[in-house]
């Protein structure tokens, strides 16, 4: 466990605003060569990060970091705080990037298909950055036409808002995630 926090903050260091842009030659390591990679605080990255693996331990270090560096670069691409991004994929999916509900919502965004396809992303809504960025799509979308608290609700229900039992889950999760960014 100790490797693997250090290889975390290998990570994190590499965030502009830490230390330089990241340096990858392999696909997909982190999405280095993308213009928008994200700024994030490092507690807020930490703690998302313990959140993930303890909320699915089967995800690898790789994993962890490829899914916490999408949420900072879609949540600041579609001015969303990265906290309640993370609180929405923590209620949504636990950290499991390959799960699809009974209903057909895919991965960790369990973003609908048919809500996700007209949105014409690269890749497929399976893949974590793919999936992210379209739940960060709808998350915003939701959020300027409905403000946050029914913005958020309707990620969930959709435009027949029942309750706000999704709310106050999205809202715990956000605040243990929160609660690592703000020290």
């Amino acid at each position: 466990m100790h490797l693997a926090r250090l290889a975390l903050l290998a990570i994190l260091a590499a965030y502009p605003g830490w230390g330089g842009p990241v340096q990858a030659s392999a696909p997909g390591a982190l999405y280095a060569q993308e213009s928008e990679t994200a700024t994030l605080r490092r507690p807020f990255a930490e703690r998302f990060a313990n959140e993930l693996r303890a909320s699915n331990r089967q995800l690898s270090d790789a994993e962890v970091q490829r899914i916490v560096a999408a949420v900072g670069r879609y949540s600041r691409k579609y001015e969303l705080e990265p906290e309640l991004v993370a609180g929405v994929l923590l209620r949504e999916s636990n950290g499991r990037p390959w799960v699809r509900s009974n209903r057909g919502a895919v991965g960790l965004m369990q973003v609908m298909p048919h809500v996700g396809l007209p949105l014409e992303l690269a890749g497929n809504l399976a893949t974590v950055e793919t999936n992210i960025e379209a739940g960060c799509i709808i998350l915003a979308d939701n959020i300027r036409r409905l403000g946050e608290e029914d913005g958020i609700s309707a990620y969930f229900w959709g435009s027949d808002i029942r309750g706000a039992g999704y709310l106050k889950r999205v809202q715990e999760a956000r605040a243990l995630v929160q609660a690592g960014s703000e020290s």
